[in-house]
């Protein structure tokens, strides 16, 4: 075991090196398998002595970034790993952890691992794409690893119950048992990702929420990962609404499939709206995941690929 001293001279320097709940340094950790500690304005490294010589030059690097900049970016970070390693820390390499580490999420296409990429880089990312490309269960993924890796404390999970048209007070059962069909996907991802036991204690104590659209007026998130799925259900003034609820620190997903909207006739759909409304705004990142991207049965592809032909035959 070698170890390795870096010496700060502030705290707030450490802070922005390490991070938001110390996700660089979880990065960096995970890259080369080393321990990184912090007192008393000091940064130690500990590992194999090749680990630690590398981690400690990509600390120095990215503490020159923090003195220049103010701050460093995860992508930065993983930039920084490449360049002293030689290996690629392109999504497509690294896998979405999750709590058991046993189990691990990988993107399956380039633009499965582009829209990884987006969710890590981005505070705010729109995805559109037909079924079957991921966009639920990779954002769920990203969700979770977020909550295992304490950058967020917690996930809320939004979905617009059209078929209702959210009048979900006349159905029976309590809140959850209400919206259980609309938001089923999602937990079906959840209950894939997190053991049922741990999952269940964290929907008691709100640390995983799943909630109808109707429900998000009026509340500001902070500290969260958000997942709008179904976003093509939503108006104009719908869509408004939630993006507004964006609080300090949180992180928004909302995917879609523009294809597939089951608003009523003559009614503008809250995702097409933002997608053309929000494109200049740089911070925001949209992804398109195509049929290419559809990891499902490879019947689906094909049946997705009819459905965008022209309906020459029927009409003949």
């Amino acid at each position: 075991m070698y170890e390795a001293t870096i010496r700060f001279v502030d705290n707030s320097t450490v802070l922005q090196l390490f991070g938001t709940r110390d996700q660089n340094v979880r990065r960096l950790q995970d890259a080369l398998g080393v321990s990184i500690t912090h007192r008393d304005q000091q940064v130690r490294i500990s590992g194999d002595d090749t680990a630690v010589a590398k981690a400690t030059r990509i600390l120095e690097c990215l503490r020159g970034k923090v003195e220049s900049q103010g701050h460093v970016s995860l992508e930065e970070v993983d930039e920084s790993i490449s360049e002293v390693t030689g290996k690629s820390t392109a999504p497509s390499t690294i896998p979405i952890s999750m709590f058991n580490k046993s189990h691990q999420v990988k993107p399956m296409t380039p633009g499965q691992a582009a829209y990884i990429k987006a969710m890590r880089d981005n505070e705010l990312v729109f995805a559109v794409g037909p079924a079957g490309t991921g966009k639920t269960y990779l954002a769920v993924a990203v969700g979770v690893e977020a909550l295992s890796e304490q950058t967020v404390r917690k996930v809320i999970l939004v979905r617009p119950a059209v078929e209702a048209g959210e009048q979900l007070g006349f159905l029976p059962g309590n809140l959850l048992e209400k919206i259980n069909p609309y938001l089923r996907p999602m937990l079906d991802s959840l209950n894939e990702m997190i053991d049922r036991d741990v999952l269940q204690r964290y929907m008691e104590q709100d640390v995983i929420e799943v909630v109808p659209l109707a429900y998000m007026r009026g509340r500001t998130l902070n500290d969260a990962f958000i997942i709008l799925d179904e976003a093509q259900n939503t108006t104009v003034a719908q869509m408004k609404m939630f993006l507004t609820r964006m609080g300090k620190d949180s992180r928004m997903v909302i995917s879609g499939d523009i294809t597939q909207n089951d608003l009523p006739r003559g009614t503008k759909s809250g995702l097409c709206d933002a997608l053309d409304r929000l494109q200049g705004i740089s911070e925001i990142k949209q992804v398109r995941l195509g049929t290419e991207d559809i990891v499902r049965h490879a019947l689906v592809q094909k049946i997705v690929d009819a459905y965008e032909k022209p309906d020459t035959e029927s009409a003949s």
